[in-house]
């Protein structure tokens, strides 16, 4: 195997094929801009109730959680249509937990988000 050996231009060029994985991220899926409505909302209430910097720290972590498994989905689906563009019930069970993975992501972003927010909301109602 022959070693093509590290240089920082095909370090900076793999940066480019991310980038254009985020392009095609944001411009084909539109469950994508579902969570990006949501993550801004929870930004604008982190400004709002003033988030300690651990509780920044937790609703990045956690928005970058949901955001990757929505690209890892995106990426399974998209190369399950190609391997079987037909359908095929593996294919479906495939995609099918793909989706799941997205779906305990947010809701695991969700609990997060009651446990920062809701003792900061019941006290501004209070």
């Amino acid at each position: 195997m022959k070693n093509s050996g590290f240089t920082f231009r095909k370090r900076l060029s793999s940066f480019k094929y991310a980038f254009q994985g985020l392009k095609r991220l944001f411009t084909h899926e539109a469950n994508i801009w579902i969570h990006t409505l949501a993550a801004i909302c929870v930004v604008l209430a982190g400004f709002y109730f003033s988030l300690s910097p651990s509780e920044w720290l937790i609703v990045i972590l956690v928005i970058g959680f949901v955001f990757s498994a929505e690209a890892f989905n995106s990426a399974i689906e998209s190369l399950s249509d190609v391997v079987s563009p037909e359908y095929n019930e593996y294919i479906k069970h495939t995609k099918d937990l793909a989706a799941g993975a997205v779906l305990l992501a947010a809701i695991t972003a969700a609990i997060i988000g009651i446990l920062i927010f809701a003792p900061k909301i019941i006290i501004f109602f209070a």
